[in-house]
């Protein structure tokens, strides 16, 4: 693990050497990652949108003929919820109020009655044998979650801090629906504030991302591995855009 560690931070340097951008190619990065990361995440979900059809959706407002309607509103969503997110990333915290607000602009489009707000009833994630929090655990687990947040990331690596988050957030299940969603979100937002490159999950490694996620409820360390990995190709993309 400490090897893949001093890569991403090698990387970083890498990239980092690269700034100050200049405000064109800077732009052009934020909605390169703002279409790629809404497409890799919705489609993790299940929505079928191709990353092509979500950058029309997203920078045209067209809609994809043949498609449902619910995958053009995420995609927005998503969308909206990543630029709010770039709104936190020198705040160098993260609020109860600020996760509840991304989950808001994710899935208000689709159901606005339990956007933002903590499911009511029990739930259940496919495929795992791991049940969930009942609903009258949530508002206590959440608490303890955000201000478990500061300490992890003074006593791990800021890839690690990410990963456990995300795995936390996602073993709380707060909301009806959208928690991967928020739970990639929040690993980002953390690996922004600490001034590392946003995390990628590509389609193709689905099966990897869940069987990781699955096995960390006993132990994490494939998943932050996943993890890892997952940042460091980001980087490796993210060095291409230079090259061209």
């Amino acid at each position: 693990m400490q090897n893949i560690l001093k890569e991403i931070d090698s990387l970083q340097q890498e990239i980092n050497s690269y700034r100050p951008l200049n405000s064109n190619l800077l732009k052009m990065i934020k909605e390169y990652y703002r279409i790629g990361l809404t497409y890799s995440s919705n489609a993790l979900e299940g929505n079928s949108l191709t990353e092509s059809e979500t950058k029309i959706v997203l920078e045209e407002g067209i809609t994809i003929g043949g498609k449902p309607l619910k995958d053009h509103l995420e995609a927005i969503g998503h969308s909206e919820a990543y630029n709010f997110l770039l709104t936190l990333v020198n705040n160098k915290n993260i609020t109860e109020e600020n996760i509840k607000h991304l989950h808001k602009l994710i899935y208000f489009r689709i159901d606005d009655e339990n956007a933002g707000i903590y499911r009511k009833n029990k739930s259940i994630i496919t495929g795992s044998k791991y049940s969930l929090p009942k609903p009258e655990e949530l508002s206590s687990l959440m608490k303890k979650f955000i201000s478990s947040i500061s300490k992890t990331r003074k006593e791990k690596h800021p890839i690690e801090a990410a990963a456990i988050i995300h795995k936390e957030f996602v073993f709380i299940h707060p909301f009806i629906d959208g928690n991967g969603r928020c739970a990639r979100l929040l690993m980002n937002l953390i690996l922004l504030q600490e001034g590392y490159n946003i995390a990628i999950i590509p389609l193709v490694t689905r099966k990897d991302y869940v069987e990781t996620l699955e096995k960390a409820h006993v132990n994490d360390k494939d998943f932050i591995k996943f993890i890892a990995r997952m940042i460091r190709e980001t980087q490796k993309d993210h060095l291409r855009l230079f090259y061209k």
